[in-house]
């Protein structure tokens, strides 16, 4: 990657050229509408019977979940006979769009077929952009993921309760392109970058993967812990969860304005701002609501089932709705131990079991304390806390390598293209 860079120079804003470039390239970028380089054709409308034999068929979600498409990753099939195939086939360095979205900055969506083996076909609710002229198509496939490609896509479409992207609409779309060399250097950059993001989502995944797998044998006491001084533990003693909680229920009547939590089932605490994209949901008054300190945990007895509960780790103080139950542990559980206990299985199923409800499914505190499940003594619950936690730390690592590279990937997208 650095050697790329070094090869990379920053311009000042000039019109028709990029603002970061190889340092072999200059010259303006020709403009041109994408009807100058494709001719676009919608796809095949088949019917019900006529799904998951024959021919590989890209749908909108081959454009949507896949960094590039090739003959492999398509989910699903039509048969059609080999004229209509033909008609509508899918060859090495087509681009395909998705034809309509509820959601304007979703129209227009693409995405390049990269597989020279082998051909493919099309749905209806997909355009297929074919060459006309020569282009590199990995540079046109990044650029038109670019912010003012996008731009010029979503602003074009039409519609109400859907927006829509026809075929003259992509016609009349405005690109910049270099020259193919230019291209193929632009391209080959990116594609680097993105092969690193690849690696990195595939190390992310194994670790959790790999992590998961650990805590199954831990609470099920196929992996035990020993002493400092290689003794054995007791063994493990089945208790009413109750036996290790303390509730909370203190009131924020005294503190006044203070920062409003809730908490969500992937991020643990969060702001209310964030639970609600930025709108304020919490009553004017809070001195009904339940003071949070730091290691106190919570969970609203509605959402507990979809696994919405946490521990409170990076903020002091903060206040949940008065719905919410908070509690926290007792000296004789380690925090971190249960912050993983309640990801198991085991917990889980326990929450299903004993949510009693008529409207939604809740989990009163009183319920959770009535769980019967076997812990080990202190000591090894810090030793499992240890090792788990060792294995959180290089996640987390490598979640924040993926997420810089992710970063970086979309500011090479701003900056390359015109």
């Amino acid at each position: 990657m650095k050697k790329n860079n070094s090869q990379l120079s920053t311009l000042n804003s000039q019109l028709n050229k990029p603002k970061l470039r190889f340092k072999e390239f200059s010259g303006e970028w020709e403009k041109s509408p994408l009807g100058h380089y494709f001719s676009f054709k919608n796809g095949i409308n088949a019917t019900k019977e006529q799904y998951g034999k024959g021919y590989k068929f890209i749908n909108v979600l081959d454009i949507i979940n896949n960094n590039i498409i090739t003959h492999e990753k398509i989910i699903g099939s039509v048969g059609v006979s080999e004229s209509i195939f033909n008609k509508n086939i899918v060859e090495y360095g087509d681009i395909l769009f998705q034809r309509s979205s509820e959601v304007r900055e979703e129209a227009g969506q693409s995405n390049v077929y990269l597989d020279k083996e082998k051909p493919a076909t099309f749905g209806g609710f997909v355009i297929r952009g074919k060459a006309k002229r020569k282009y590199y198509p990995e540079f046109v496939h990044y650029m038109l993921k670019t912010n003012i490609a996008r731009k010029e896509i979503t602003t074009k479409s039409n519609g109400s309760t859907r927006y829509n992207v026809g075929q003259e609409t992509l016609s009349e779309v405005n690109i910049y392109i270099p020259s193919i060399s230019e291209q193929q250097k632009i391209a080959s950059f990116l594609t680097s970058v993105d092969k690193k993001i690849e690696l990195l989502t595939q190390k992310e995944k194994l670790l959790k993967e790999y992590k998961k797998g650990i805590m199954q044998k831990i609470f099920s006491q196929k992996i035990r812990f020993k002493a400092d001084d290689s003794s054995e533990f007791p063994e493990w003693v089945e208790k009413k969860l109750g036996d290790y909680l303390i509730h909370k229920s203190d009131r924020n009547k005294n503190f006044g304005d203070s920062l409003v939590l809730s908490v969500s089932n992937k991020k643990g605490f969060i702001t209310q701002g964030e639970q609600f994209d930025g709108y304020e949901v919490a009553s004017k008054d809070l001195s009904n609501y339940k003071i949070v300190n730091k290691d106190d945990y919570a969970y609203n007895p509605s959402r507990i089932n979809v696994g919405s509960i946490a521990r409170l780790k990076n903020i002091d103080q903060g206040v949940v709705s008065p719905m919410y139950v908070v509690f926290k542990a007792k000296e004789t559980l380690n925090n971190i131990f249960f912050d993983n206990l309640i990801q198991t299985h085991l917990f889980k199923h326990l929450v299903i079991v004993n949510c009693s409800g008529s409207v939604r499914d809740s989990l009163g505190f009183d319920d959770m304390c009535s769980f019967k499940i076997k812990l080990p003594c202190l000591e090894e619950q810090t030793k499992i806390a240890s090792f788990l936690s060792a294995i959180d730390s290089k996640v987390e690592q490598v979640t924040k390598q993926l997420e810089h590279t992710k970063e970086f990937k979309k500011g090479l997208l701003q900056q390359m293209f015109v």
